[in-house]
């Protein structure tokens, strides 16, 4: 049973730090690319970081510089710092493991930046 359990959301200030963390069980983890997707009320959901098999990452403009995307392979695990939040950041922050045709999804957690 292929599950994706994210972790680490919360209520933070504008410019603290979050750490989110998405546990991935039932597949290869090693061999999927792993992506952190968001869903600001009333908004499309958007591609936020990415990161491939060997470690490469890629993120949207509006993160560069503030967000970082990990994994451990050995604990099957997908991590996303966050640091200088902003308001606009504030959104349910969603793991993604896609492979050829395969893709699946977390249950999404809450990050909400506000004053």
């Amino acid at each position: 049973q292929v599950q994706l359990v994210e972790s680490g959301g919360g209520l933070v200030q504008p410019g603290g730090s979050l750490r989110l963390s998405c546990a991935a069980s039932g597949f290869t983890f090693s061999r999927y690319g792993m992506r952190w997707y968001r869903q600001a009320p009333g908004k499309e959901r958007e591609f936020v970081a990415s990161i491939t098999t060997d470690g490469s990452g890629n993120y949207v403009d509006s993160v560069k510089g503030r967000f970082t995307i990990s994994r451990d392979n050995a604990k099957n695990t997908v991590y996303l710092q966050m640091n200088s939040l902003k308001l606009e950041d504030t959104a349910v922050y969603y793991c993604n493991a896609v492979r050829l045709n395969m893709a699946y999804w977390g249950q999404g957690t809450q990050v909400t930046v506000s004053s």
